[in-house]
C-alpha cells in the first residue's frame, strides 16, 4: 500500500521525502500523519539507511480523527550521490491498538506481522533536490497559489480594482474641473480689462467731442 491509497488507517502527506540536498549540512521533511478512524492507532517509522537518517518520532500513538508531525532528518553528507538519485525507502506500518494507549505501553511484537494482528504499510521514496531546484519548485507553486484564489478572494480583487479605477476617474473628472473654472478666471479677467479700456476709451471720445462742440460754437474774436 501506498500514501495514496484509501481507507487506510491513517494517511501520511506528503507522499513522498524530498530534502535539499547540500553537503556538509543536515535538511529535513516533515511528514503529517493522520489517523482516519475513531480507533487509536500505533505507528513505526522504518528505512533502508537507518545511519544516514534522523526520524523523531520514530514511533507513536495517533488518537481518533487526531494526527501528528514526524520529523525525518538527513544527517550532513559528504559526497554527492550519483546523478542526484536515492534508492533510499522508508515504510510507515500502523494498526489499530487499544484505547488509551501509550507509546511506551506498546508490546514488543505491536508491529509484527506473524502475531496475527492485521498491519498497514505505507511506502514512501526519498527524493534529493539542489538548492536551487527547490527555490524556483517554490516559486511555481506561489504563482499557481496566486492564481487559484478562491472565488471569494477574487470578487475582492475585483472589488478593490473598481474602487481604484473610480478614485481614477474622479479624480481626472476633478482635475478638469479645476482647468476650467482657472480658464473662466482668466477670460473674466481679460473681459473686465477689456470693458474699463472701452470705456476709457469711449469717456475719452466724449471729452474731445465736447471740446471740440465748444470750439466750434464759441463767437468770433472781436476785432
Amino acid at each position: 500500500m501506498t500514501a495514496g491509497d484509501g481507507n487506510q488507517l491513517i494517511s501520511v502527506h506528503p507522499n513522498d521525502l524530498k530534502f535539499i540536498f547540500e553537503l556538509e549540512k543536515q535538511s529535513f521533511c516533515d511528514l503529517k500523519v493522520v489517523n482516519n478512524t475513531e480507533h487509536h492507532v500505533a505507528f513505526k517509522v522504518k528505512t533502508t539507511s537507518p545511519k544516514k537518517y534522523f526520524v523523531r518520532p520514530n514511533t507513536g500513538v495517533v488518537q481518533p480523527w487526531d494526527s501528528c508531525v514526524i520529523r525525518v532528518t538527513l544527517q550532513a553528507q559528504r559526497e554527492y550521490p550519483p546523478d542526484m538519485q536515492c534508492k533510499d525507502k522508508f515504510l510507515l506500518q500502523s494498526t489499530l491498538v487499544p484505547a488509551h494507549s501509550d507509546v511506551d505501553d506498546l508490546p514488543a511484537d505491536t508491529f509484527n506481522k506473524e502475531s496475527g494482528k492485521e498491519i498497514e504499510e505505507c511506502k514512501l521514496k526519498v527524493f534529493y533536490m539542489s538548492p536551487s531546484s527547490a527555490q524556483g519548485n517554490s516559486e511555481d507553486e506561489g504563482l499557481k497559489s496566486s492564481s487559484q484564489q478562491s472565488p471569494d478572494s477574487n470578487s475582492a480583487v475585483q472589488h478593490l480594482k473598481d474602487e481604484r479605477d473610480a478614485a481614477v476617474r474622479q479624480t481626472l473628472q476633478l482635475q478638469q474641473e479645476l482647468d476650467f473654472l482657472k480658464r473662466r478666471r482668466q477670460r473674466r479677467n481679460d473681459s473686465g480689462f477689456s470693458i474699463t479700456f472701452a470705456a476709457f476709451v469711449a469717456l475719452i471720445g466724449v471729452m474731445v467731442g465736447l471740446l471740440l462742440n465748444l470750439s466750434l460754437s464759441s463767437p468770433p474774436p472781436m476785432e
